[in-house]
């Protein structure tokens, strides 16, 4: 087995030859050869689940270069080193396994004679049990009425993952199951009209609240509780003890897990990073009880797929890698800066919020993994909206803007809810579809115009993930996908894509600027009068 290397991109031979590759002519490529590349430049994510990159600005040549900077970057190597349970995070020198959280990949991970593989199923069939004593009854309310509904309260990778996950499977549980056991709602920004939102729509009698904060210590998090807690006291309902409607979400050693006033506690620890931690309890808590554990055990059967397609499958079949390193080329040698999320479904509303987190906050890096500056573009710009609403707004600057925006099309051949309605000769689906193939070729091949206000340059790339219907297992398996192609971008940055200094300065400054105490900078003090702070 050879020795893996960290080296820097612009240290790799292979980049080298990228750089000095001739660029393509999209537009040219797709006249010529359309139908074999649509065929070809083709890759599995699971069975019935793939990546098409056919109209991305690349060649036979240009791929078989990112195989080969594939290979000498070792990324294959770096993901089993990854599931062994090395240290990958370098800045906190941590494992990172959020892998084990959706089942067994690699070898188990002992520590200190503890098995993680087993510490994180336990959890989550503690999850399980505890979501099924709700739906039974068998646990209740202070007041002895039946829980209805589940509010999380976090932030951040403690919330987006989650929330977008409930938006996306929650019109299939209504069609497929028949019912939803429980309501979600979920609660994040320190704002207080999010929290006085969530609250003016609930009866506090029967809601169960989630807690979710690794460190136990988030002060956006605790103050959304004491908030929380206030409202529940000020209800004057005889019987209702507020502490008795929440569980924490937290690691063994934080505060919450100490406190025996909470119904329950389940437990995540440090090599679960929050951006990577909607297959752990900080998603199948909440999913479980709105959903039921079936649902969640098929969501994370899905994402262990997805693991064990981009460990095993060579890189020229590899859909993670190759969606990585189209990436990897559009950044560093076409010089784009930005990429857009566009999934044609409305289930999927809140997913490019979550990936803009996953993408921004892991490779959002400017020096390396041993602190060193690097001399080349890292992680870009990340922001998306669901087809066919980005159409009638942002889509403008990306067909005729000055920039190029590379796109990412997510689509699905089958609603959830499978109602449609025939209008004009065609259905709602199919009228979704055929736009989502009209903007991939709009995008690519544009449109000659005499009228320079008409015309479109084309030459703009893009690539589409597809599948037949969004189902758990489907959606496991594009979270997978993404947190692996993000793994692997870093990887070839040769960046620590598992800590996120970069929110620490102004966590650091608020807790200052609050406590009054002198300590804050001059410009913090000439500020706060502005804002009434």
């Amino acid at each position: 087995m050879s020795t893996i290397r960290y080296r820097n991109l612009d240290s790799l031979k292979s980049f080298g030859e990228l750089q000095r590759a001739s660029p393509t002519d999209l537009p040219a490529l797709l006249e010529r050869d359309a139908g074999r590349r649509v065929e070809q430049y083709t890759a599995p994510i699971v069975d019935g689940m793939h990546y098409n990159f056919a109209a991305k600005a690349v060649d036979d040549t240009i791929v078989e270069l990112l195989h080969r900077l594939a290979h000498e970057a070792q990324l294959l190597e770096k993901y089993r080193a990854t599931v062994n349970g090395e240290i990958i995070n370098t800045g906190e020198q941590r494992m990172v396994l959020h892998h084990l959280t959706r089942g067994e990949i690699g070898p188990d991970v002992n520590l200190n004679g503890r098995s993680l593989l087993r510490f994180y199923r336990d959890q989550h069939q503690r999850a399980f049990a505890f979501a099924e004593k709700v739906h039974t009854g068998e646990i209740v309310g202070s007041t002895g009425k039946q829980f209805d509904t589940v509010v999380q309260i976090g932030i951040g990778g403690s919330d987006l993952g989650p929330r977008a996950v409930f938006y996306a499977l929650q019109n299939y549980v209504l069609h497929d199951h028949g019912e939803q056991p429980l309501q979600a709602r979920f609660i994040s920004n320190v704002d207080p009209d999010d929290a006085a939102g969530v609250l003016a729509g609930i009866d506090p009698e029967t809601t169960l609240f989630v807690l979710v904060s690794k460190s136990g210590t988030t002060q956006e998090t605790l103050t959304n509780e004491a908030f929380v807690l206030d409202a529940l006291e000020q209800t004057g309902v005889s019987g209702l003890h507020p502490r008795k409607h929440i569980v924490a979400v937290t690691s063994e050693t934080s505060p919450l897990a100490r406190s025996s006033e909470y119904l329950d506690a389940f437990y995540i620890d440090d090599y679960i990073g929050g951006r990577y931690s909607s297959t752990s309890p900080v998603g199948s808590v909440v999913l479980s009880l709105a959903f039921g554990p079936s649902v969640v055990g098929r969501f994370l059967v899905g994402a262990h797929r997805a693991d064990l397609a981009a460990l095993e499958n060579p890189v020229e079949r590899n859909a993670a890698v190759l969606d990585a390193l189209t990436g990897v080329y559009e950044r560093n040698v076409l010089g784009y800066s930005a990429t857009a999320v566009l999934p044609y479904s409305q289930a999927l509303s809140r997913f490019p919020a979550h990936l803009q987190q996953l993408d921004m906050e892991s490779n959002g890096k400017r020096v390396n993994r041993f602190g060193e500056p690097v001399a080349y573009a890292t992680g870009p710009l990340v922001f998306g909206e669901p087809g066919t609403n980005g159409q009638h707004s942002f889509y403008q600057l990306l067909h005729q803007g000055t920039d190029i925006v590379p796109m990412q099309f997510i689509g699905f051949r089958r609603s959830q809810l499978q109602q449609d309605l025939e209008f004009e000769g065609s259905s709602s689906q199919r009228k979704l579809n055929a736009n989502l193939i009209a903007q991939i070729v709009a995008f690519a091949i544009g449109q000659y115009n005499e009228d320079a206000n008409k015309a479109f340059p084309g030459g703009r790339p893009s690539s589409l993930i597809y599948a037949e219907r969004l189902t758990p297992e489907v959606l496991g398996a594009l979270l997978s996908h993404y947190e692996n192609k993000v793994m692997f971008q870093g990887f070839a940055w040769n960046i620590n894509s598992f800590d996120q200094e970069g929110v620490q300065l102004g966590k650091v400054l608020t807790k200052q600027i609050l406590a009054e105490d002198g300590s804050a900078p001059p410009a913090i003090t000439a500020l706060r009068k502005l804002l009434g702070v």
